[in-house]
């Protein structure tokens, strides 16, 4: 693999310094992050192959941030926490974590647990970041879409729903089901607002617009 982009996503400076420090003297290219929220609006620009998340975190803490991030990508993810009880390492790995380690940490540790995350994630896998169904073609990593090799521009909301439904085509999702996965459990929008979306991804997607079925009654489905 190319040279590694590592984000670390930590609100406090002084630990955020002290990894990148190490991991920089390492051979990682590093980028730092001051809260999920932070961190989300950076994943398209730095294109990282690792993100490394402090649990606790002001704006979007480090499990509401993982929620997110996995439905735009398949990033691996290192928690990192102060926190730890069973429940919360459960929990760290059922929202999709590689890996859960606790606070304070030896440098040597944390590098040890990257390498093996980053092989486990990446050894003969090149393609498991991409999808490709149809006309379309889904990068994970650098959250791009292109339709007959044409890029896509597309919202974070329109890239979470084409991505649930193309991921899994033939599927039926009721417009609940899509609420709850893209915009998250405490959102409080109407179903409408997924109706809204759609209709806007498919104009984007011209002549292909109707690989998004609407399924009268329940929802919608991706059918090629």
């Amino acid at each position: 693999m190319k040279q590694t982009i590592v984000m670390v996503i930590d609100d406090e400076e002084q630990m955020r310094k002290m990894i990148r420090a190490f991991l920089e003297k390492d051979g990682y290219t590093v980028f730092e992050a001051t809260n999920g929220s932070h961190a989300l609006s950076l994943l398209n620009k730095t294109k990282p192959h690792l993100l490394i998340v402090d649990v606790m975190m002001p704006f979007m803490d480090g499990f509401t941030f993982a929620q997110e991030a996995k439905l735009l990508s398949s990033i691996p993810l290192i928690f990192l926490s102060a926190k730890g009880e069973e429940w919360d390492k459960i929990h760290g790995l059922k929202l999709g974590g590689d890996d859960y380690i606790v606070k304070p940490f030896m440098p040597g540790e944390l590098l040890a647990r990257i390498e093996s995350v980053l092989r486990r994630a990446y050894a003969n896998k090149e393609d498991s970041n991409v999808l490709t169904i149809g006309p379309l073609l889904i990068d994970y990593v650098s959250h791009q879409v292109k339709l007959n090799d044409s890029p896509l521009s597309l919202t974070r909301k329109e890239f979470g729903l084409l991505n649930i439904l193309a991921k899994n085509s033939g599927r039926v999702y009721s417009r609940e089901q899509l609420l709850h996965l893209v915009w998250g459990e405490d959102h409080k929008s109407s179903e409408r607002t997924v109706d809204t979306h759609i209709k806007t991804l498919r104009l984007k997607m011209g002549d292909h617009g109707n690989l998004i079925e609407t399924v009268w009654g329940i929802g919608y489905k991706f059918e090629v």
